[in-house]
């Protein structure tokens, strides 16, 4: 039996409401892979309700919800949610940092991120070696049989090509089988569109303040933000690793609640995931892919006396520095 249907079945045992929870701060692959899923459960015979913690930062991700009809809710607004109701989580795992711990109760996983481990579900789908979570979700529909709608179809590819850097970065071969699976589908003006407007004029002013503090120390590119958002983080870290020389980058914000890492690598020498669990290790959590990854460390976890900014730096050039010298 292909893997959807064992999830429908599972979700039809649900005792009351089905939930589709994607990570905070929801990027395009986890919006596309939440809105797919939701589709094809409805032409299984499951209805879910698509519900997200925190604000949606990126002005193409706002774009998506318009574009393509999705209804995703504030986990806050939905006064129904309680224990009884069982949530699948698309695009993150339990204990992740970058998502809440609703009082639903999480049945099933879908993912493409580093494997945290068993943590009791029932239904568990996580492929790391995947670039996106919509190739993922797109092939559930190639084994259901089952044709995506226009939006859908554009969404899945839109995602897939978000989370990959346009099919060059991660990529899998399924990324590239859906990809060309679902083009048939698309309606490729939709993603032209969405391109166009990837930025807000308040993100560029964003950028240029931040690339003024970017230091180089050997291969190494350190960027250190203000507060910023998740989006403007990981965008800027994409920028600086296209630096001549630099194959590995460490973006950093200071936030009211901690500090939000992204790492970046282009050398095989030095898997981000791997990096960035050093820079938080006994303090925080972090993990990601060979190329990307993010971490967190919250404020009251921070080691008292210390600068940031040198905890960060030493404990990444020892990593580095480690990996060259192997």
């Amino acid at each position: 039996m292909a893997r959807i249907h064992d999830l429908v079945e599972l979700l039809k045992q649900a005792p009351d409401e089905v939930f589709i929870q994607p990570h905070n701060v929801p990027d395009p692959d986890a919006i596309a892979s939440s809105f797919g899923l939701q589709q094809l459960l409805a032409a299984l015979g499951v209805e879910a309700v698509i519900v997200y913690e925190d604000d949606i930062e990126k002005a193409n991700s706002l774009s998506m919800l318009s574009a393509f009809g999705i209804d995703m809710r504030l986990a806050s607004s939905v006064h129904t949610l309680g224990a009884e109701d069982w949530t699948v989580l698309v695009d993150v795992q339990k204990e992740n940092s970058n998502v809440t711990n609703l009082v639903t109760d999480e049945v099933a996983c879908i993912d493409h991120h580093q494997y945290n481990g068993p943590k009791g579900y029932r239904f568990e789908d996580v492929r790391p070696a995947i670039g996106s979570c919509s190739a993922i979700i797109a092939e559930y529909f190639q084994e259901a049989a089952v044709e995506p709608s226009s939006n859908v179809a554009t969404a899945l590819l839109y995602g897939i090509l978000m989370d990959t850097d346009n099919l060059t970065r991660g990529v899998s071969g399924l990324d590239i089988d859906m990809f060309y699976w679902l083009y048939k589908h698309v309606d490729i003006s939709r993603i032209n569109e969405l391109k166009a407007n990837q930025i807000t004029a308040r993100d560029l002013q964003d950028y240029a303040r931040a690339f003024e503090g970017v230091e180089v120390y050997g291969e190494i590119g350190f960027l250190r933000l203000e507060n910023a958002n998740d989006s403007l983080l990981g965008a800027a870290s994409d920028i600086v690793i296209t630096v001549a020389g630099v194959n590995v980058v460490v973006s950093y914000a200071v936030r009211d609640a901690g500090i939000k890492y992204s790492t970046r690598s282009v050398t095989p020498r030095v898997n981000a995931g791997d990096l960035v669990r050093h820079i938080v290790d006994g303090y925080g959590i972090g993990g990601g892919h060979d190329s990307m990854a993010g971490g967190f460390i919250r404020r009251d976890s921070f080691p008292a006396g210390r600068s940031m900014d040198t905890f960060t730096k030493v404990r990444a050039v020892a990593f580095v520095e480690a990996r060259a010298d192997g």
